[in-house]
């Protein structure tokens, strides 16, 4: 029997036709709670458009075009991350992404410089992230891929980035900042936004390796990136509810995306993640409207979906 709360129908309606753009399900190569076409079955019982499948490891395009034919009905979008398994900064890799579809193109996450050297502690009690232990045992090994830089010394983005931005505006993919640090994330957010990236997401700015301040959020908002906003990162204990709700208030609910980060066996089911979210925002005071920019609107701008239509 699950100990997991229950969206309220009110939440589940005002959710319905929203993408949820960071999940994480099997197959994978770490233990996960369900599986991708079954996924999105439930997706369709539930009334949401679709999801993005994100994995540390591998790129996605190929098996979400498998899952869309095996559900219609569900539009599943691949994505890429570029960690040391597909080569770090690897434009060939994104390009081969952009021409099979891929919509999201995370830079590195459990390889990148500041997810190595960041000594933020989690808080007393928070849940780990399930890649940190296939990392150790990377490291153990002795094959765990070097840490990935994105700015060099003088704190410009690195040759390999700028040739990886001007793939994912020819191709118009969305940008995700992954793990990177507030200044990194700042310095390649300007670099995409001149480089004609229409489509920038600020990964999990609460998340304890970004831990962003609602200054850097603010300016990232002004070059037209949006800040997502991550339903594991305050329900694992990482940060508190209340931060999170302060940083979207002062920061600005058109700015933030809703996603759920969901698919550990540990967590809720992944179809009630943005759901669950709507709840707890409705219950801290944010208007009906205010959630349904953060999980419909915006979320349907990143997966370049038509307008939802409302009744």
């Amino acid at each position: 029997m699950s100990d997991h709360p229950t969206p309220s129908a009110r939440a589940r309606e005002l959710v319905a036709g929203a993408y949820d753009t960071h999940i994480h399900v099997a197959p994978d190569v770490m233990r996960r709670r369900i599986d991708d076409v079954s996924l999105a079955g439930r997706f369709a019982e539930v009334g949401l458009a679709g999801f993005v499948l994100k994995s540390h490891y591998v790129p996605t395009a190929e098996r979400a075009e498998v899952v869309r034919n095996a559900v219609p009905g569900v539009d599943v979008l691949g994505a890429l991350t570029l960690n040391g398994s597909v080569g770090g900064l690897n434009p060939v890799a994104v390009e081969i992404a952009g021409r099979q579809g891929a919509r999201i193109v995370w830079l590195p996450t459990v390889d990148c410089a500041n997810q190595r050297e960041c000594q933020a502690c989690e808080p007393e009690g928070a849940t780990p992230p399930m890649w940190a232990q296939l990392q150790a045992d990377l490291a153990e090994q002795g094959i765990m891929a070097p840490a990935i830089d994105v700015v060099d010394s003088d704190g410009a983005i690195v040759p390999a980035l700028r040739e990886v931005l001007s793939v994912i505006a020819k191709h118009d993919m969305v940008l995700a900042t992954g793990h990177l640090s507030g200044d990194e994330i700042t310095t390649v957010v300007d670099a995409a936004a001149d480089l004609g990236v229409r489509r920038i997401v600020v990964t999990h700015p609460e998340f304890t390796s970004q831990r962003l301040s609602v200054q850097v959020q603010r300016h990232l908002a002004e070059r037209g990136a949006l800040m997502e906003r991550c339903f594991t990162t305050p329900y694992t204990g990482k940060v508190s509810w209340d931060t999170l709700f302060d940083h979207i208030r002062r920061v600005g609910p058109e700015h933030s995306l809703l996603s759920s980060d969901l698919g550990q066996p540990f967590n809720p089911p992944v179809e009630d993640g943005l759901a669950l979210l709507a709840d707890r925002l409705l219950e801290a005071g944010f208007t009906e409207d205010e959630v349904h920019v953060m999980a419909v609107t915006n979320t349907r701008r990143v997966a370049a979906a038509p307008s939802a239509v409302t009744a």
